[in-house]
């Protein structure tokens, strides 16, 4: 073995001694021949040119010897690099627009695949994550109850052990004399010893701290809150804070890098669960309060694996609604990832979505390259053939193209992930609701190297096996013999179909992201049951201040008149959850029918979302009453409680608005209830959802903390918000407000369409820009190589009309047939956006209209430098040169 490295050393490292060894060889062959010639009868000359025509090619041969030694790979690698870097320097113009269009696939590539190795790939930063799944219960209840969390902890046979979390957004965080919002997670006792969290500074709290309700006011930080609120001060340990006016002692900071159990929210500290009832937080005795706990999470048993732990939780639901049928109503527990179980299935998709968009991107730019690397290949016919006719393999001429073909694309590669990067730095750094925990968790780690590394190869063998067929069809005496004046072919090449396929693509991106923006245009001016326009909203949370039962009511009466009292000021009411909002406003109310005695989920007879509202809230929000009356302050709670149900709700549960005013019905504490106004549809949970019916109750007769002030004005924004703020600090200097216009807070609901919106838009300018330059370099060429036929036509009289036909008709034709097909493919595949931006439809003439126009302009502005070129030729200059 050591031999064998030893004879391979000496042939890698003494080159120059085996070329001179091999050419004394190869002329020693030739002489022999020579004499054995000569001594025949032909004179020396005669001999010698005998000789080297029997032997042949010289440099085949070679080539063919140094690979029989062995020993080779690496001379030939760098002669292959050099020769390839001297090809591109002579051809800057196309090295240029190869790497410049790989960098803009492969960087936009990389920036989709960093968002999802953040979302999808990634798992969370604890521990053994691989083995850590969340219990999700079903659509109709989402949230658990306590108890019932406390019932699946001790019941299941699949979990080492269960912990759970909810959410605690808008606390007011007073470390003195400064309350500030704060948002964070009250959690289960045990939640940091089954995520084997371990503190940063203190210590973690544990189920041994826990006692019973309002038995553990401990505060953990977060490690970012710590470094932001605190200044890193360790003196924090044992300092007592108060939240919503309730003394916690800061026992610990968390360690860097620990966001909790959901992936794209950052809290700010971490309490106990058993203190979210103390702080004005769900019940935690109430069986069926579903909105106690958001979601349990733990760690599977050595063999179990998620379909069996799945069948397990559902036995123990099954039990539990058993046992509890009034109060236990999930249908199914899905176990899935920690984290990602309520909001797996949106993220997923858009993320797919994304990447199936990014990777039409990179396809385009790869026929793009195609399409250029084989005319550039084509220009280069005759030097093929004359290295074909000195004797070099197919495979060393191929061998070549494809080096060429990685150096453009590791160019391109590189340079497109050092525009990626900063881009991606950025988005994990972004914060897209000023107040919100909310982030994108994007790290720049070793996958998204790789993933760019691996699409720079792949995209380099793509585009360099479109010249393969040429080169092993070439015949070199051929292309030598037809020389300059080989005619580009008329039938449909390899290159059409890339270029077809490119201008498709960009057509279905153009498509799609015009109708993306059509419809977050159109929505702006949508009725969604309520007018956002003129309209400010304040958020506040009495439980922050310490308000509790029949006080809050009170306060929100006063809180009410006084803002009334500002002129200006048209309406004011109060909600206790602003329509749209995602989950926040996800409360639906079981409704039965004023007969029904049995108050089990079986029973049901519909199940609407519900809003607890003032007097004067549907003047305030702009909904138009239907029929009967609004709410009035007089109301009280003897039976029947008036509500109000919108046309939804009067259709599905009585048949018609008429048949409904004035019917009775139950609620799911057994409340008759009776109707007393019908209001128009809205929007509930989402833009984009179907009509759903929805219950107005009057919010004078309930004691929720959090609500919102709707207040509608035609007076400035500002002045308003600050004429806001003084009136209600008079009544209470202590409350934390979130004072914003209503569009402003609907920016949370109309995230998702904005965010695919820009995306499409990002990726439709790419795919535009990779159009222009496919069908301009097909054009240039088309012109370049007909140029001589070009001006023999204008030397016999024809028109501009027609010489240009002649030189872009195919280009133009191409630019038309692929329009159509990603026009159609387009319209397809924008019946997903529905689900996504509001108002967006794909049958809309605007879209239609706008498509044909685009696409007809990039190829207006890819023809015009070929065209002005076609019509440029002087006949008399061409026929000289030729």
């Amino acid at each position: 073995m050591l031999a064998y490295l030893r004879n391979l050393g000496s042939k890698l490292f003494r080159h120059r001694q085996i070329a001179e060894e091999m050419d004394e060889e190869l002329r020693s062959h030739i002489a022999h021949r020579a004499d054995d010639l000569e001594r025949s009868g032909l004179d020396r000359a005669e001999a010698g040119r005998r000789a080297r025509l029997e032997f042949g090619a010289r440099e085949r041969y070679r080539e063919e010897s140094y690979e029989a030694l062995g020993g080779r790979f690496f001379e030939s690698l760098l002669q292959d690099v050099r020769l390839a870097l001297r090809v591109l320097r002579k051809s800057p113009g196309f090295a240029l627009a190869a790497v410049l269009t790989l960098a803009l696939a492969i960087g936009a590539n990389a920036v989709v695949f960093g968002v999802m190795n953040a979302l999808v790939l990634h798992t969370l930063n604890v521990p053994d994550a691989k083995s850590l799944y969340g219990t999700q219960y079903g659509v109709d209840a989402p949230f658990q109850s306590y108890p019932g969390y406390r019932d699946l902890r001790d019941r299941n046979h699949s979990f080492q052990d269960l912990a759970a979390f909810n959410f605690t957004l808008g606390t007011a965080l007073d470390t003195g004399n400064d309350p500030q919002a704060a948002g964070g997670f009250a959690t289960t006792g045990n939640y940091f010893t089954v995520l084997d969290a371990h503190p940063y500074l203190g210590r973690l709290y544990t189920a041994a701290d826990e006692h019973g309700q309002g038995s553990a006011p401990y505060l953990v930080l977060s490690y970012g809150y710590w470094h932001s609120r605190f200044q890193e001060d360790r003196r924090v340990i044992g300092r007592v804070v108060s939240v919503n006016k309730h003394p916690f002692t800061v026992i610990g900071v968390a360690p860097p890098g620990f966001a909790g159990t959901i992936m794209f929210v950052s809290p700010d500290f971490f309490i106990p669960v058993v203190e979210q009832e103390v702080i004005g937080g769900n019940s935690l005795t109430d069986r069926s309060n579903t909105a106690a706990l958001f979601e349990t999470f733990g760690h599977l048993k050595p063999g179990v694996t998620a379909r069996q732990a799945e069948a397990d939780v559902n036995r123990v639901a099954a039990e539990l609604a058993k046992a509890y049928p009034k109060e236990f109503e999930a249908k199914h527990i899905v176990v899935g990832r920690t984290g990602l179980t309520a909001f797996g299935g949106a993220v997923h998709g858009f993320v797919a979505a994304l990447m199936a968009l990014a990777g039409m991107i990179l396809l385009a730019a790869c026929a793009n390259l195609g399409g250029l690397f084989a005319a550039h290949a084509s220009d280069r016919a005759r030097e093929v053939a004359l290295r074909l006719a000195l004797g070099s393999p197919r495979r060393r001429i191929l061998r070549q193209l494809m080096t060429e073909a990685m150096l453009l694309a590791l160019a391109g590669g590189t340079l497109g992930v050092m525009g990626g990067m900063p881009l991606l730095q950025r988005l994990g750094a972004w914060h897209p609701f000023p107040g919100a925990p909310l982030h994108i968790p994007v790290t720049t780690d070793w996958r998204i190297y790789a993933a760019a590394l691996a699409l720079a190869l792949l995209s380099g063998f793509l585009f360099s096996i479109v010249p393969v067929r040429m080169v092993m069809r070439a015949h070199p005496y051929e292309v030598v013999k037809a020389g300059s004046t080989a005619r580009a072919g008329r039938k449909f090449t390899v290159r059409d179909a890339l270029l077809v396929a490119q201008i498709a693509i960009c057509a279905l991106l153009v498509t799609a992201s015009l109708v993306a923006v059509r419809g977050l245009v159109r929505s702006v001016n949508a009725s969604y049951g309520f007018d956002p326009r003129n309209a400010m909203t304040a958020g506040v949370n009495l439980a922050n201040a310490g308000y509790a039962g029949a006080r809050i009511p009170q306060f929100n009466r006063r809180m009410i008149d006084a803002v009334a009292a500002i002129p200006g000021v048209d309406a004011v009411g109060l909600v206790n959850n602003y329509p749209p909002l995602a989950y926040a406003a996800a409360w639906r109310e079981r409704v039965f029918t004023e007969q029904t005695r049995d108050l089990t989920t079986s029973h049901v007879a519909l199940r609407p979302y519900r809003f607890n509202v003032s007097p004067g809230y549907l003047k305030a929000a702009g909904t138009t009453l239907l029929a009967g009356r609004d709410f009035a302050w007089s109301d009280d709670k003897s039976a029947p409680v008036p509500a109000l149900g919108n046309r939804q709700f009067a259709l599905r549960m009585f048949g018609s608005i008429n048949a409904a005013m004035g019917k009775h019905f139950r609620i799911g504490d057994g409340t008759l209830v009776e109707i007393v106004g019908i209001t128009e549809d809205g929007k509930y949970l989402s833009l984009t959802e179907d009509q759903e019916p929805a219950i107005l109750m009057p919010s004078m007769l309930y004691d929720d903390p959090q609500s919102y002030l709707i207040v509608r004005s035609r007076r400035d924004p500002q002045q308003l918000h600050r004429l806001m703020r003084a009136k209600i600090h008079e009544l209470d200097a202590g409350l934390t407000l979130d004072i914003q216009t209503w569009n402003q807070l609907l920016e949370v609901v109309q995230f998702p369409a904005k965010v695919a919106t820009m995306a499409l838009g990002a990726l439709g300018l790419m795919g535009a820009i990779l159009s222009i330059t496919g069908i301009f370099g097909m054009a240039a060429y088309s012109v370049s190589k007909r140029l001589r036929e070009l001006g023999i036509r204008v030397a016999l009289g024809a028109k501009r009309r027609e010489v240009l036909k002649a030189a872009l008709g195919r280009a133009v034709r191409l630019l038309a047939f692929g329009s159509v097909a990603g026009l159609v493919l387009g319209l397809l595949a924008t019946r997903v956006l529905a689900s996504i931006v509001y108002q967006a439809t794909p049958r809309d003439p605007f879209v239609l209209a706008g498509v044909v126009l685009a696409m007809a302009l990039l190829g207006l502005i890819a023809t015009w430098t070929p065209a002005q070129r076609a019509l440029s030729v002087d006949p008399m200059i061409l026929l000289r040169e030729e």
